[in-house]
This record gives structure tokens, sequence and C-alpha cells, in this order.
């Protein structure tokens, strides 16, 4: 969300930003040009308020003066204004209306680095803010190699026997999956794996939020107005209530409509919770499987920090998500998406993305973004800066995946599939699955 002061005193540069948007035609002239209306509207409610006031204190001089025609002709000309100010007053709120409708569609303007492209392949592999290509090789675990052809997860022993999507579909249809025994409690493990690594070694706090929520939640974090059909929505009283698509809503919303200290921040929350979506734009891809649901499991981060760290704390969150996967010992690489697959709230996003031999492929498994103030202007999330007394100030809000619970499962069974269909299990998993080192097999 925009300050459409800002856009007035930035025009160039805000054509230049949005210009760097696909398909994103909206200039500055045309949002000036609704504000212009909208300034029109004040100064004549402005002078009609002036002149009522001054022709009240004239009617009180001519009726002291005993002159009765002339305070009849300035009451008839008081009444028509009391008559226009309100009209004037629904115009101004239809127009404010208007350009906030405008604004609110508006995406994010990203940072300078952020490669142009088109799509995803355009993005660009990114080794960290000072890494190499052979820093990158030696942190992050190999590919593993296999003395068969490694399948597909669904098509793995284990999984074919706990991974059950035509109950699914007899349950509630396409894009859902039952997970039964071994396999439910590896999702489980992973889970609480995540959440415990950030929990206890990154800072982040525990949260539980609600799994529905209301509008204008969605609204601060950015899925509304933009993004409705993805989402899943129920009847709640006079209003509605909708599925997280993600537990960076409730968690990012939890300083909306607040004014924090500058002591309190970074704050880092973390939540695995089900996460609903109804890939409404995914038609047709990724149909086999369990990659894209319309239920699944998710850890998410969120930060809230001042301006001067929120570049840091990306860098950092970026760091947290890749604990998980070194922890695990599964092959991934970091892209900067580019311009065109850079997500409407963000300014700048990195991909994690994990191998998977079965597909013999990179498959996306957290996004990390920075939004800088642009949800914080849609919740009016404000901290005061310590020191001298200053004037509240928006805070920056970041988001990621620590990480998608589902994808990292496919992730673990097909990096660590055994020829007799068996899965081994993680080290740092097995304290998690009460010692076993493999599942399933004969």
């Amino acid at each position: 969300m925009f300050d459409i002061k800002w856009i007035r005193a930035n025009a160039e540069a805000f054509d230049a930003a949005v210009s760097r948007r696909k398909n994103v035609s909206v200039r500055s002239s045309d949002l000036l040009a609704i504000d212009d209306r909208r300034r029109e509207i004040i100064v004549r409610l402005n002078e009609a308020q002036e002149k009522r006031n001054a022709l009240s204190k004239q009617i009180g001089q001519a009726k002291a003066q005993k002159d009765e025609a002339k305070a009849q002709e300035l009451m008839a000309e008081v009444a028509r204004l009391k008559d226009f100010i309100p009209t004037g007053e629904a115009e101004e709120r239809a127009v404010e209306t208007e350009l906030r409708a405008a604004l609110s569609v508006i995406p994010n303007l990203m940072f300078d680095d952020v490669p142009l492209g088109d799509d995803e392949s355009d993005n660009v592999e990114y080794f960290g803010a000072n890494g190499t290509a052979e820093i990158a090789a030696r942190q992050r675990p190999a590919k593993p190699s296999f003395s068969f052809a490694p399948k597909e997860h669904y098509e793995i022993g284990v999984a074919e026997k706990d991974m059950d999507f035509e109950v699914a579909a007899k349950l509630s249809g396409s894009r859902f999956v039952v997970l039964k025994g071994q396999i439910a409690r590896l999702e489980r493990a992973l889970g609480q794996f995540m959440l415990d690594v950030h929990t206890t070694e990154h800072g982040y706090l525990e949260v539980q939020p609600p799994l529905l929520v209301r509008d204008e939640a969605l609204f601060g974090t950015n899925q509304l107005p933009k993004f409705e059909e993805d989402l899943f929505f129920t009847p709640h009283g006079d209003s509605r209530l909708a599925l997280i698509p993600t537990a960076e809503v409730p968690l990012t919303n939890m300083v909306r409509d607040s004014i924090l200290s500058e002591e309190e921040l970074p704050l880092r929350f973390a939540a695995l919770t089900p996460c609903f979506r109804s890939e409404a734009g995914s038609a047709g891809r990724d149909t086999r499987g369990m990659l894209r649901q319309h239920q699944f499991d998710k850890v998410e981060m969120v930060s809230i920090t001042t301006p001067e760290e929120s570049v840091n704390e990306h860098e950092r969150m970026l760091s947290c998500a890749e604990t998980v996967l070194q922890r695990l010992g599964l092959h991934y690489r970091v892209m900067m998406l580019c311009t065109g697959d850079t997500g409407f709230g963000a300014r700048k996003t990195y991909d994690l993305e994990v191998w998977l031999p079965g597909q013999d492929t990179y498959r996306e498994i957290s996004s990390v973004s920075v939004c800088g103030d642009f949800q914080a202007r849609r919740m009016e999330a404000r901290y005061r800066p310590s020191g001298e007394k200053q004037a509240p100030r928006y805070v920056h809000t970041l988001n990621g995946s620590g990480t998608a619970v589902g994808r990292c499962l496919i992730a673990v069974l097909e990096n660590y599939q055994q020829e007799d269909g068996s899965v081994l299990i993680p080290e740092a998993l097995q304290p998690y699955m009460g010692g076993l080192i493999s599942i399933g097999g004969k």
C-alpha cells in the first residue's frame, strides 16, 4: 500500500519502479488525477464551511441591528450551504474509496538488485551476500547417487502403501491426500523438527494462531483484494472468515493497529499450521502426487523489524530456512527471483529449491521475502524510535517458509529411497521417529 503524498513527491521514481513489474500498467498520473479530484472536493468543503461560519456571524449582527430581511436572506444562504456540505462529504468519501481501491492493487516496488525477467526461467542462482558457487557447494549437501533409477515420491513402496489419494478423493475431491502409518509419522516428525530448530536455535517465538481470519487481516498481508480467488471462505454471522493460505497472515497481523517501541524489535514468530489454497491458477499442473495440494502443513517464520535492519534480517531468515535442509542432508540451491516472478507484496524474494531425484529437477520448498513497509501501511503497524521524541514510523515485515512440510516429506522420500521400496530416516529426524533408521521395505 502506498502513500499518495509520496507518489506525488516522487512521481518519476514511482513510475520507473512500477514499470519493472510484469503486467502492471498503472502510472502516477492515473493516481494523482483521482487525488486531484479528492483535493478539489476538500477545498470546496473547506470554503463552504468557512463561508457558513462567516454568514452565521453576519446573521447575529443583522438580528442585533433588527434587520430581519437581511437576516432571512443570510439564513437562506446558510441553509443552502448546510445542504451542500453533506453531499460534498459523501462525494469526498466516494473518491477516497476509489483512491484506496486503486492503491490497494498496486504491487510493492522491488529493490534495484532484483534481476529483470519475465518468469521463473529468468531467476538467478544466489550464493549468499558474500558467497560464491564454491562456498555454496561446500555448505550444501551433495546430490545423492543411486545404483537404480530413483522413483517419484508416490511410486516408492512405502508411499504406495501409506499415501492414499483415492480415499482422499472420496472424502474431499482432487488435490488432497490421506497420509497413514509411517508416512504420517514422518510428516509429523518433519514439522516438529523444523519448529524446534527455529524456536530453540533461531530465536523465533512459537505461536499457535487461529486458522480462520477476517478480511482485514487478509488485506493487511495483501491477499485481498488481489488474490481472493485463491482463498477458501466460510460464512460467519453477517460477514465471513477465510482459511489461512499461510500462517504469514495471522503472524504478521499480530502487530496490526499497534505502536511498538523500538526496544521490542525485532519480533520473530514461528508457527506450524495447515495452509489452505484453492490453487485457482494451477489447473493441469502437478496433478500427480502431493506437490500441489489444497491443504498442506508449513512452518512459517515472520519477522517484524526496523527499516535499518530489514535487509540484514532477510539474509538471516534465508540462513534459518537453509539450516533445515542442511540438517536433513537435502541438496538444494537458492534462487533470487526476477522481476516477473517476484510476489505481489515483496521487494525481494529468495526461493530455496530442493533437489528431487525422482523428477530429476529442483522444486521450490521455501520462499523468503522482505516486504519493507508495504504490509505495515496496510495494517497500520508502527514503532516509536528510541531516543529523542520522534513520530512513529512504519515497521518492516518479512516472511519465509521454514519450510513447507509436505514438500520436505517428498524430498526426504525421494532422496533417501532404497531399491527395496524402503526409505532411510535422516539422522536429524531419528529422535522424532522413536529411533527408527528406516521405514517400509520388505
